[in-house]
């Protein structure tokens, strides 16, 4: 009975996976922010053993070949050991209507919660705003959260839902407001109910530039055809930037990012390579 336990029962090694999703994190825990933590820790709970630590190898070696995050619903493909990818689903309770407006009504109430979610960050003690309207932001009981394989294992959850789980935590430091939409209610809907606090600034109709007067065209054809000759400081000052990749930083992690290297590391050095190029042809030097 026990050879056969365990040959029945041998943990399988899965199939190579191109072009699937690497978690960001390398080794230790995941996730970043303290809610994409208590997400991580929902699943820590289900007390699923050694699934666990394969899930976390599934993430970081990118076997998730894709992720689909809807409201109150998630559908996945993990390249498992066999030649068919399996079919992930994780159903999150999505609040009612109703409990939705009892909650805009308590987060309204406070600008402070629609400026910091507006600013991409999660309130600490929004927890406590769900509270107090009998509601919570996270999954607290077992039928408020569904998952599914269509692998044969008979733990549900299994490391390939384990490995989604994870990933999907930490998207949740890049998007807080995944967490919302996954309880039913997407960002731009969340920010247009919170009032116009929670709006983008807008700007208003500036006055149209002064308008340069027409140059006369130059008498000499040369000149017409092949135009003046332009000044040396037509660039302004020309140096290189002291952040570099500040847009994408701004931005923040590319959603699901499928690289080798962070995706910011990896554009950062692509900016200083092309910081250096475009001084280079500016300043008028060449490469050796």
């Amino acid at each position: 009975m026990g050879w056969f336990y365990r040959e029945f029962f041998r943990p399988s090694r899965p199939r190579a996976a191109r072009g699937g999703i690497k978690a960001q994190s390398k080794r230790g825990a995941f996730g970043q922010s303290w809610w994409a933590k208590r997400w991580i820790a929902i699943l820590e709970g289900f007390n699923i053993g050694a699934r666990l630590g394969r899930g976390r190898s599934y993430a970081r070696n990118g076997q998730v070949l894709d992720i689909q995050i809807e409201q109150g619903r998630v559908t996945a493909r993990v390249q498992g050991s066999r030649p068919r990818p399996y079919d992930v689903a994780i159903r999150v309770k999505p609040l009612s209507p109703a409990e939705w407006a009892r909650l805009i009504e308590a987060l309204s109430a406070q600008a402070l919660y629609s400026a910091k979610l507006l600013a991409g960050e999660m309130p600490e003690d929004i927890e406590e705003v769900f509270r107090k309207a009998k509601l919570s932001l996270f999954p607290e009981k077992l039928k408020d959260l569904e998952t599914d394989c269509s692998c044969p294992d008979w733990s549900n959850p299994c490391k390939h839902i384990a490995a989604v789980y994870y990933l999907i935590g930490e998207e949740f430091d890049r998007d807080p407001f995944l967490l919302f939409r996954l309880r039913g209610l997407g960002r731009d809907e969340l920010l247009a109910r919170l009032g116009p606090a929670a709006q983008p600034a807008r700007k208003g109709k500036q006055p149209a530039a002064p308008t340069a007067p027409p140059e006369p065209l130059p008498a000499d054809p040369a000149a017409f055809w092949n135009g003046s000759p332009l000044p040396a400081d037509a660039s302004g000052v020309v140096s290189t930037p002291r952040l570099a990749a500040a847009l994408p930083k701004r931005l923040g992690n590319f959603p699901f990012w499928r690289g080798n290297e962070h995706f910011l590391d990896a554009l950062e050095q692509t900016y200083a390579t092309a910081t250096e190029a475009g001084l280079n042809a500016i300043l008028g030097e060449r490469r050796a």
